[in-house]
């Protein structure tokens, strides 16, 4: 097999322009957007050196500002009434504050409801909640008035305050992330919990974190 591989090779060689054999092979686009995609719009190739955009590569390095044990950065943000609201002002109780994509979307739905449903809980331990997405003060007013939420809803337009806490996205940054923290009394982050497609968990694991408080 090994002769006749060099024996190919040398026809070829001889039969073959200089220059032909000397033309460089085009670089292939590892990581490349396509519509035939399988995965995400993602195109593989089996080159053994893969190569990411760089815009791509800052979608994929999100990691969370916020951590355990931090105090997050303050804000002020309009709630479903339109009246601003200061982070500060829920200190002095627990508070559960949770992240979620946008207001009437099936997994935010689940979310919002299960919030209500426990909402006696959350009130038994203390603990205030608190929900924000990027939607504005009147989506915020009729997604609480149509699922009957008793606690506040946050306008975070343009999602400043997604980004400054570092909230990370999904597939790829083309989704917002799903992220509940909890706070003690002054503040100060005691668990983060995210999980995009399983919404009600958040509530389970928040109200466990409440009590060893």
């Amino acid at each position: 097999m090994a002769s006749l591989t060099l024996l190919n090779h040398s026809l070829l060689s001889s039969s073959l322009p200089k220059t032909a054999l000397s033309t460089k092979r085009p670089t292939p686009q590892c990581l490349s957007l396509s519509a035939r995609s399988q995965f995400y719009g993602l195109k593989l190739c089996s080159s053994s050196s893969v190569s990411v955009p760089s815009t791509y590569s800052r979608k994929l390095s999100i990691s969370a500002k916020v951590e355990k044990g931090s105090v997050p950065p303050a804000f002020t943000l309009k709630d479903q009434d339109n009246k601003n609201v200061s982070l500060s002002k829920f200190k002095g109780k627990p508070v559960v504050l949770y992240f979620y994509p946008a207001d009437e979307s099936p997994g935010c739905t689940k979310q919002a409801c299960a919030f209500r449903d426990s909402y006696e809980k959350f009130k038994k331990a203390g603990a205030q909640v608190v929900g924000i997405s990027g939607d504005s003060p009147e989506s915020h007013k009729e997604f609480a008035k149509k699922y009957r939420l008793p606690y506040t809803l946050l306008s975070d337009e343009g999602n400043k305050v997604r980004k400054e806490w570092g909230v990370p996205s999904d597939l790829f940054g083309t989704l917002a992330g799903r992220q509940t923290y909890v706070l003690d009394k002054n503040l100060v982050v005691q668990y983060i919990y995210n999980n995009q497609f399983q919404p009600e968990k958040h509530i389970d694991e928040t109200l466990k974190i409440l009590q060893s408080l």
